[in-house]
């Protein structure tokens, strides 16, 4: 038994909506990010190397290009893992993903420039755009609602990783919750989809604080989440931090026991579009399980299949969407 048996997955989610599992073909469209740009500060949050987990970062390649590249690695490699044999994907429908950075952070004629670029692409079915709470106007939610009127599912992915405040700071985030909060009210009242992106293992937390971010998120009101351990990656500012002092990371067990009591915590209804990450070395610094897509994932399947799946521990507060 996999993920989907125990979790409300996004793969799960396509499989309703088209049949079959969709591929995120992820896009840098050379955005910055206001907390690197010296508009907020500089430097960025201090976990942050987006080459980390996105191969065409820094390639300024059209967005064309990465599409039809993205598309070729889908075809040869349909797990993400280049040992695996290739195998034929009978699938032409695909996900945008503009992932790098702060996917918002533009003027709006280059946002819906680069966005209707990626759109003209006939495979192209939905549109997921990645960015911080604190960068979403009025006008970009319009356009997102023009491309949802069109027939694309539309999702806003908003970087919260944690709702404490000391937190937030410590990790120089740049914003606080009510950003947050005004921007999920303002995408989920106009039928915007919202992915909240949670982090476990920030220096400083306890799973108490992982339980009350889950809980602040769903109270709030959210579409999905995405859960990622901290990892330390070469370009951050915590790898800059570690290599003087190494701070203590969650275990893959700690971690994966963290992670499904978040998600016995959560109502049925919820996508959940990630559960962990990994990060490929030299690049990764530690933990070094984080280099292996498969054990994160396994290990939170374990906990879920002897102690409860998606929503088990709730009593009823949160079970109506």
């Amino acid at each position: 038994m996999g993920l989907d048996d125990y979790v409300n997955t996004f793969g799960s989610y396509c499989k309703a909506r088209y049949g079959e599992r969709i591929k995120k073909l992820t896009i840098d469209a050379q955005f910055t990010c206001p907390n690197r740009d010296g508009t907020l500060g500089i430097g960025g949050c201090t976990f942050c190397n987006v080459a980390s987990f996105n191969a065409q970062q820094g390639l300024e390649q059209p967005i064309s290009t990465q599409l039809a590249e993205g598309k070729l690695r889908a075809h040869l490699f349909p797990n993400n893992d280049q040992k695996t044999r290739p195998a034929k994907v009978s699938s032409a429908k695909y996900i945008a993903y503009f992932q790098a950075y702060t996917s918002t952070y533009d003027e709006f004629s280059q946002l819906k420039r680069k966005y209707d670029q990626a759109i003209e692409d006939k495979d192209i079915v939905g549109l997921h755009i990645g960015t911080r709470p604190d960068c979403v106007p009025d006008d970009v939610i319009d356009l997102l609602v023009e491309y949802q009127q069109q027939g694309l599912d539309v999702w806003l992915e908003l970087g919260l990783q944690t709702s404490n405040t000391l937190t937030l700071k410590r990790i120089n985030r740049g914003h606080l919750l009510n950003e947050y909060r005004k921007t999920v009210h303002a995408a989920r009242s106009r039928g915007i989809k919202v992915c909240t992106h949670l982090i476990l293992g920030l220096p400083g937390e306890t799973t108490v604080d992982y339980f009350n971010s889950l809980q602040t998120v769903l109270g709030i009101g959210v579409d999905g989440i995405k859960l990622h351990p901290l990892h330390i990656v070469e370009g951050s500012t915590m790898a800059k931090q570690w290599r003087y002092k190494p701070m203590p990371l969650l275990t893959l067990e700690e971690y994966a026991s963290a992670a499904a009591t978040l998600i016995r915590h959560t109502p049925e209804h919820i996508i959940y579009h990630r559960v962990t990450a990994y990060a490929k070395k030299p690049m990764l610094l530690a933990p070094d399980w984080c280099a292996y897509r498969w054990d994160g994932l396994v290990a939170i399947v374990d906990e879920l299949r002897e102690y409860g799946g998606q929503g088990s521990a709730l009593i009823g507060q949160y079970k109506t969407a």
